[in-house]
């Protein structure tokens, strides 16, 4: 199946607008991934646009939506065109829409430059108890992969990275980059000491009528060789970790050494 890159110009005052009208800004918190999700969802249907990734100019007035999809872009006008309601139209128009086939032939061996925003976290298959503050987080759990790294190996309570990873030999990148490598593991080997975060918040998530625990947000650029092609073309559709409904794991291609601005 061909696999499609998209583009989209998106106004991020109208779309603000939107969000604002459908009450998706709930007790001063945005979550423009879960506004994109409802959005998307409702003009083309689910998981029709994912994942996707937002790219918003320093302002905030204009942004770039992309998005790797199986449709191209006169079967997504089509599809909105046919059942978009007019004030999702108002926040999105399809006649704007763009696509281009996506290159799905690579090589092993080839080197590829990345840039990748994720929300490394791990769901617990064990309980964990927080000798520091002496609670118990349940089995199953969505966790940040740094602060399970810091329970499992330092249960004495080494939680501030500022004062213990030196000391410990660990770093939030660090383990950062791991969690990645085994998001690629089958597919592709990253050159560690090329990966680096590019940025790094936490934010709390909107999904349904509540709250998602707040997360790690992380931006990868880096470099990585394919080791296996058609495991690495799955890994581009399909996106790299969890959220990938919510504007996380789109994995765009650079040429390697590329310097790719924060």
């Amino acid at each position: 199946m061909t696999t499609y890159m998209i583009h989209i110009p998106l106004d991020m005052r109208a779309f603000n607008r939107w969000a604002g009208q459908r009450g998706l800004i709930r007790r001063g918190v945005f979550d423009e991934g879960y506004a994109l999700h409802i959005l998307l969802t409702g003009m083309f249907g689910p998981s029709v646009l994912r994942p996707f990734r937002l790219f918003a100019s320093e302002r905030r007035r204009n942004a770039s939506l992309y998005a790797y999809t199986d449709a191209d872009q006169t079967a997504l006008q089509s599809t909105a065109n046919l059942v978009a309601t007019p004030d999702c139209l108002d926040a999105l128009d399809p006649k704007k829409i763009r696509s281009k086939e996506m290159h799905t032939e690579f090589t092993a061996g080839q080197r590829l430059g990345f840039d990748l925003r994720v929300r490394p976290v791990r769901r617990l298959r064990t309980a964990i108890h927080d000798q520091k503050s002496g609670k118990t987080i349940a089995k199953g759990a969505e966790i940040d992969a740094f602060l399970v790294h810091a329970l499992r190996h330092f249960p004495d309570g080494w939680t501030d990275e500022a004062v213990n990873a030196q000391a410990a030999g660990e770093t939030r990148e660090k383990i950062y980059t791991e969690w990645l490598a085994e998001r690629f593991d089958g597919a592709a080997m990253i050159e560690k000491e090329a990966c680096r975060v590019a940025a790094f918040k936490r934010s709390r998530s909107l999904r349904g009528d509540g709250f998602s625990p707040e997360g790690p947000d992380v931006i990868f650029h880096g470099v990585l060789t394919v080791t296996n092609p058609d495991e690495f073309a799955v890994r581009i559709r399909n996106g790299i970790g969890r959220h990938k409904a919510y504007g996380y794991g789109m994995l765009l291609l650079r040429p390697p050494g590329t310097t790719i601005a924060s």
